[in-house]
């Protein structure tokens, strides 16, 4: 019985020497994770890397981390046009089947899924670039966008021969992976002057390009929120770090 005793007390006692040990092994990870992930993607601030599941060694030893998730703040992002970024307040991804390399110099995830925030005061930089020309001399501009409930932009428009700014509901859809699409739902009127459908769309719809996001992933769905567009992100074959 005594003999008994000695060994569980020994076994707790390497168990949890066990968990210690892992513990640590995992929080250097994250560290050299985040770490190689800022060196590689330029990133001003360290980001958040948090590898899940346990025990942590033995996954190391089958050469696969189940699941890795990655947090960045203020992630610039390349719109396609030369020396233009456009800020992303929010950007996470959640990594699954995340293999590396012999020498953990590079990782790559099976599949990735995750979300990103981009302000309406970014998305505004690509709707008001340009003031657009109506009909008997008349100019019109986008000034503000802005929750407009249930999944809408609310578009402020600014129109030279009216005093007060014109406000349109708009949808906002993903294309091609890589472009936020902003497009009017109804044909506003000013006063008596009623716009024709394509003078309309041509003051207030537009697209921003958002390309180049780490790893490769892309955008998926997109819905206007509070403070500005709530996005959706996939990708496969995603370059953790390296």
């Amino acid at each position: 019985m005594r003999a008994f005793r000695i060994l569980l007390i020994v076994a707790v006692v390497l168990g949890g020497l066990f968990v210690i040990a892992d513990r640590v092994a995992v929080g250097f990870a994250e560290d050299e994770v985040a770490d190689r992930l800022r060196a590689s993607e330029g990133l001003a601030s360290t980001p958040d890397v948090s590898i899940k599941g346990f025990p942590f060694l033995t996954q190391v030893a089958g050469g696969e981390l189940d699941d890795v998730e990655v947090g960045m703040k203020d992630y610039e992002a390349a719109t396609g046009v030369s020396g233009q970024k456009i800020r992303i307040d929010d950007l996470s991804a959640r990594m699954r089947g995340v293999e590396f390399t012999g020498d953990y110099s590079a990782a790559t995830a099976a599949t990735a899924t995750g979300s990103a925030t981009v302000s309406y005061d970014q998305l505004l930089k690509a709707a008001n670039a340009e003031t657009t020309q109506l009909p008997l001399g008349v100019t019109a501009k986008v000034t503000g966008l802005s929750d407009g409930g249930n999944g809408k932009i609310k578009v402020a428009v600014e129109v030279s021969a009216l005093k007060e700014p014109v406000y349109l509901l708009s949808s906002v859809t993903v294309v091609d992976g890589d472009t936020v699409r902003v497009r009017a739902d109804s044909i506003p009127s000013f006063d008596d002057i009623q716009l024709a459908a394509a003078d309309a769309h041509s003051v207030a719809d537009f697209e921003q390009k958002i390309e180049g996001l780490p790893g490769g992933i892309k955008l998926d769905t997109v819905q206007a929120g509070k403070s500005g567009v709530d996005i959706t992100v996939k990708g496969s074959n995603v370059s953790l770090a390296g």
